[in-house]
């Protein structure tokens, strides 16, 4: 009979440790930054995070894309974007990633290509110890514009949720031909590229977001002024067009008289306004 009770006895106090133990809220977590997280072996390789606080396993995370004709730019020309998007998605985990820049002798494509696909990687694999989920957001401008649709387009895993487009080249020979001869950006062609369409006509094509556009491909948001010198705005018209075709879910802005990279705080309020809808309505 003692034995019957003090089983009993255990029986009630397990379960009265357990129903504590559930009551207790979970710890929530605090907001951390990491600056300069390698994700290789390069020096040019690295990454700042930002983790927001309370996040779980189904905190999204948008990735940052600097420009710079992909021999120039750093991380640091998007510091003043993580703050705005912080206050807009607080939810939402940030990286801001730097990548090899291209020069005439070296880092010639698809390096930067190959440094975006390793970033995204990183971050997937990093989700559980940073406790994020692998849903993930792309935004560039101009060069890094283009880096992020070629990944978003090109490479099937992990499959890219959205991308938002700030004037990026979308169809490299397209815009090679386009382009006034001897042109700054004709020459950061040649130079990322290590040639001209006639001469690596191969590489060109591989490099260009608008040939990898099917049906499934992200949902996408396209900015371009229509003063634009440098990519013109036929870029985001030919790849709007693209993605019209497969019925892809897209949306294209244009900014009457906005030239390329410098727009006004007024525009760009308007910008990150568009940005937060969209990506509410398209990332679940």
């Amino acid at each position: 009979m003692k034995k019957i009770i003090f089983v009993l006895l255990s029986v009630v106090l397990l379960v009265s440790c357990q129903k504590g133990v559930e009551h207790q809220p979970p710890q929530q977590l605090k907001a951390e930054t990491l600056t300069n997280v390698s994700y290789g072996s390069d020096p040019a390789q690295k990454m700042d995070v930002y983790l927001p606080a309370g996040r779980t396993d189904t905190t999204k995370l948008i990735i940052l894309v600097h420009g710079g004709a992909w021999m120039t730019g750093d991380k640091s020309d998007f510091s003043s974007f993580v703050p705005v998007l912080q206050l807009r998605l607080p939810g939402y985990a940030i990286a801001n990633i730097n990548y090899r820049l291209a020069t005439i002798a070296a880092n010639h494509f698809p390096t930067q290509e190959n440094d975006m696909k390793a970033a995204v990687d990183f971050l997937v694999q990093k989700s559980d110890d940073y406790r994020i989920s692998k849903k993930i957001i792309l935004l560039g401008a101009s060069a890094g514009a283009h880096m992020a649709l070629l990944q978003a387009y090109k490479y099937s895993s992990p499959k890219i949720k959205a991308v938002v487009d700030f004037f990026g080249p979308t169809d490299m020979i397209a815009l090679y031909n386009s382009l006034p001869t001897g042109s700054l950006t004709q020459m950061a062609l040649q130079i990322a590229l290590n040639g001209t369409p006639t001469t690596n006509a191969s590489l060109y094509a591989q490099s260009s977001p608008i040939n990898f556009v099917n049906a499934q491909s992200s949902p996408t948001l396209i900015f371009h002024g229509t003063a634009d010198d440098v990519v013109p705005i036929s870029q985001s018209n030919d790849l709007k067009a693209k993605l019209q075709s497969f019925g892809v879910v897209h949306q294209m802005v244009t900014y009457p008289n906005h030239g390329h990279d410098v727009w006004p705080a007024t525009t760009m309020d308007d910008a990150f306004n568009k940005i937060e809808a969209f990506i509410r309505a398209n990332v679940q």
